[in-house]
């Protein structure tokens, strides 16, 4: 590519305004550790909400959605789209709950809820393994994008790479705290849309591609198209469409879709102001997540198609990068060597902002679990404030370090979002139920994580080996259906083969965070001084739905504009706008 002075320049200008961010916070942050970790809970609805969107839109999410449309067309998005409705669930379900919780991280919670040697298990476990093991996975993903872009171009080695994206990062993470990242995340925001819709627009009015029509238009195209898959084939619609809206949205777990909300999501909820500014920016997420975003990533991918319709032509055109670095994901940032100066340093700023935004939250966030859920919890009860934020700070170098290694290691963000979701299939249903139903326990999740965990290495390591269950490749979706009903089957037994909480530790729980009273009943009924407040459950579910039509038709109406097809884009934009009136108006009397 032919980086000039120019883009270079954009991209320094960028790299300062980061770091200087992190300095400026750097003193209120290191000041304690609720201010590190929770920015003080004085954050506002719109800077939170932006925040969640800016993590979201990692470097790796559009590689990977290229990944799906040029395998399975616009329609395999449903893998990610359905997380939607998991989303809507926490905005108008959970959010106010988290808030409610006044923990300060989401593994707090287990000790809120549960008691005794299960519950410290379960806080001193997760933190090691999701604050370390999982959230470096979560990193190496999107280091490999990173790795990727850098050497399609720039040229740049793997090593080369990951320093330039991860050195800034880690300065003004562990210099400026939550609220270093929130604010970072701000800025990167708009740089990340400004880049992403800049590009589709340029890349659209390429000779080779030839403009919106002549693109929908192409043989290489025309066929992938559609919102929802071909129903004439059970093997395509199933894996497609049918699993991830039937099963995966609330059985699964996966990092800012997490059921019942959690991990960095619900980092941003509890530092909240209120449960008002909770709810809003959850809302406001899952609105530009879905809705805003996905149409530029998507335009490109499909234009990929045409400049690049096998990764023998991307090897052909990059023949520096790896064998092992090749795939269909590798469509997106191929694509964005055709932009001109001054709009290449804009994109590679905008690419630059989505690793830098993601991986300073997984930092963060990883850092929080080490530090509050591992080492003041079980290491040094009696640690200050100011050794607490030194180990905040050391954890978070450590933590790039590690997912700089496994990132080298790794092909395909495809594989590793299919391996986590398998290793949480199944659990999704208890972080659900937890907060309504009185009978779950400590060793109901000790059983689940176990369960899904050796279930996942069955199918992904030691069947494929033996051979001792047969599984097409083309019905592979099996896999996901027999891991999570043989979890919750596994799970459920154990919940009703143990001894449920102490009434005094459910009691607590529920005064605190006020769930309907629906789940609970069994247990307030033996204390008739206490209040069964049903809440507003039946409405909050409602419009998590009313929410999703909304946003789902928003998603949809721009597709349908772009396709041409007037008609069902009234129809669309109309459903969305009715739906978001409702939802407006509900929302205000909600309590």
């Amino acid at each position: 590519m032919n980086i000039t002075a120019i883009d270079w320049a954009i991209i320094a200008a960028f790299f300062i305004i980061s770091l200087l961010i992190g300095i400026f916070t750097s003193k209120k942050a290191g000041s304690s550790a609720k201010e590190f970790f929770l920015s003080g809970r004085n954050m506002p609805w719109w800077l939170l909400g932006v925040s969640m969107v800016a993590t979201t839109f990692s470097a790796d999410t559009p590689n990977l959605v290229t990944d799906i449309v040029r395998k399975n067309g616009v329609s395999g998005n449903w893998a990610w789209w359905a997380f939607l409705l998991t989303g809507m669930l926490t905005v108008f379900v959970y959010a106010k709950l988290w808030r409610r919780s006044e923990v300060t991280t989401d593994l707090e919670f287990y000790e809120l809820r549960y008691s005794g040697k299960g519950a410290a298990f379960l806080r001193a476990f997760r933190a090691i393994y999701l604050g370390v093991f999982f959230n470096v996975v979560i990193m190496a993903t999107v280091s490999l994008a990173a790795i990727k872009i850098g050497g399609v171009m720039l040229g740049l080695s793997p090593v080369q790479t990951l320093l330039m994206a991860s050195v800034v990062t880690v300065i003004y993470s562990s210099l400026g705290g939550l609220k270093g990242v929130l604010l970072t995340d701000f800025f990167q925001f708009f740089i990340a849309i400004i880049g992403s819709f800049g590009a589709a627009y340029f890349i659209l009015d390429l000779p080779e591609v030839g403009g919106l029509q002549n693109l929908l238009s192409h043989p290489n195209v025309s066929d992938k198209l559609d919102f929802v898959p071909d129903f004439d084939d059970p093997n395509v619609y199933i894996p497609l469409f049918i699993l991830p809206i039937a099963i995966q949205w609330w059985a699964t777990w996966y990092p800012g879709a997490e059921p019942g909300g959690g991990g960095y999501i619900a980092q941003r909820m509890l530092s909240a102001k209120d449960e008002k500014n909770a709810v809003g920016a959850t809302l406001f997420f899952n609105i530009a997540h879905y809705a805003l975003r996905p149409w530029p990533w998507i335009i490109i991918a499909l234009s990929s198609l045409i400049v690049f319709p096998n990764i023998s032509d991307m090897q052909a055109a990059f023949p520096d990068v790896a064998v092992d670095k090749l795939g269909d994901d590798l469509g997106y940032p191929a694509m964005l060597t055709y932009l001109p100066t001054g709009l290449i340093g804009i994109v590679l700023a905008s690419l630059i902002a989505a690793v830098m935004s993601t991986l300073s939250t997984h930092l963060n966030w990883g850092s929080s679990y080490i530090v509050n859920d591992f080492y003041l919890r079980f290491v040094k009860p009696e640690a200050s404030d100011k050794e607490l934020v030194a180990v905040g700070r050391i954890s978070t170098v450590s933590l790039m370090v590690l997912s700089a290694f496994l990132a080298l290691a790794l092909s395909s963000a495809l594989g590793a979002f299919n391996i986590l979701l398998q290793i949480g299939a199944g659990t999704g249903l208890i972080f659900i139920l937890r907060w309504f139903w009185w009978r779950i326990n400590a060793y109901t999740e000790i059983s689940a994580m176990a369960i899904s965990f050796v279930v996942a290495i069955f199918f992904e390591v030691i069947n494929p080996n033996l051979g001792l269950i047969d599984i097409p490749d083309n019905q592979a979706y099996l896999k996901l259906v027999y891991s999570v009903s043989i979890t919750t089957v596994g799970w459920l037994l154990v919940t009703f083969l143990t001894q449920p909480e102490k009434d005094e530790i459910l009691l607590k729980f529920y005064r605190k965070v006020h769930p309907a009273a629906f789940g609970w009943k069994k247990v307030l009924d033996r204390y008739p001084e206490e209040k069964q407040d049903m809440g507003q459950l039946p409405k909050e579910i409602g419009l998590m739905l009313i929410g999703s039509i909304m946003i789902y038709a928003a998603l949809f109406a721009t597709g349908f504009w772009l396709y041409g097809e007037s008609v069902n884009a009234m129809i669309a934009t109309l459903i969305s706008v009715i739906s978001g009136g409702i939802v407006l108006l509900s929302w205000k009397n909600l309590r």
